[in-house]
């Protein structure tokens, strides 16, 4: 697989993967061996991006992680995420104090079983905490060795700012997709200015841009998506044209909608890496592919201009989780 460099010099290949789902949040975790074997089939095909979190599980993601790549840890760049206090195995609020920092840093690296953190994202701005204290917190632990590059994770252009004038911020992990184009407004031209790399998560629209879902699927009952304004049944119905607009250029291009919908991604900077999420090697395979899909400046126009023909019906959070996103 090609390879594309973020911030800082950090190179990874152009798509990584989103590992959340293996563990957490889309209902019954799939067995925990035919992950690994998924996991090692990504790398195989070319993939060296892996994205992870503590909250996922909690723990149970970068646990996995950590059995999956512990032989072959050096030929990887693993990504992981502080900033959430967990309680009772749940996460209850935001929490980015120096010490807790810390203490996530020293778990996450049994966990993985690594010596360093490759990027480590603050995964919520955290309001009572200024963000030059955690930016310094994590310089600190670039300069003992125990992290390469700090991240943040759906932070606003401020921030951005703030953060990366005291630690050079590498990467910002931040929904982004041809129906969530939000950072295109001020997070995107921040970064092209700052030289900051670009890691869309969701990149699929959390699977409704593949085509597979309609107003009609019914998600398990553990499925985060059941909580989620844009995956009511009014919402997908209306949001199907979109869907059926990507899927009518995939056909003529002889390629899947999430092709489409990846390539595109691929295709609006050169430092920008999706990192989709599968527990599926056909899944896996089908995205690795997009990243050989090549669109004309005529088929990127007619993609654009499909997807802002389309009002997106649903907030993408509920009113809880979007007030913990600092824009």
């Amino acid at each position: 697989m090609q390879k594309r460099t973020l911030g800082n010099g950090l190179e990874v290949s152009a798509l990584g993967l989103g590992c959340m789902g293996m563990s957490f949040a889309y209902g019954i975790a799939p067995d925990p061996r035919e992950m690994i074997s998924l996991l090692h089939a990504a790398v195989e095909r070319g993939v060296t991006f892996f994205d992870t979190a503590e909250v996922y599980g909690p723990f149970a993601n970068e646990l996995l992680l950590g059995e999956a790549f512990a032989p072959i840890r050096d030929r990887l760049v693993i990504a992981t995420k502080f900033g959430f206090r967990i309680e009772d195995g749940k996460q209850n609020g935001v929490d980015s104090r120096p010490d807790h920092i810390r203490a996530v840093a020293e778990a996450s690296l049994k966990r993985l079983k690594t010596d360093v953190i490759d990027l480590f994202y603050q995964h919520r701005v955290d309001p009572n905490v200024p963000i030059e204290d955690v930016a310094g917190t994590v310089g600190d632990l670039i300069r003992e060795g125990k992290v390469k590059h700090f991240g943040l994770s759906e932070a606003g252009a401020v921030t951005i700012r703030r953060a990366h004038a005291v630690q050079p911020v590498a990467a910002v992990q931040s929904e982004y997709s041809l129906w969530w184009r939000e950072p295109e407004a001020e997070i995107l031209p921040t970064l092209e200015e700052l030289g900051i790399g670009f890691v869309p998560f969701s990149p699929l629209g959390r699977g409704f841009l593949t085509g597979k879902i309609d107003a009609d699927t019914k998600f398990e009952s553990g499925d985060f998506r059941n909580s989620l304004p844009r995956f009511s049944e009014q919402a997908r119905a209306a949001n199907q044209r979109l869907v059926d607009l990507i899927a009518a250029i995939a056909k003529r291009k002889l390629v899947s909608p999430a092709q489409i919908a990846l390539a595109w991604l691929l295709a609006q900077k050169p430092w920008i890496v999706p990192i989709p999420g599968t527990t599926k090697l056909n899944r896996l395979e089908e995205n690795i592919r997009a990243a050989s899909v090549e669109l004309s400046a005529a088929d990127l126009t007619e993609i654009g201009q499909a997807a802002d023909s389309v009002t997106i019906e649903g907030a993408r959070y509920s009113a809880a989780t979007q007030a913990m996103i600092n824009r």
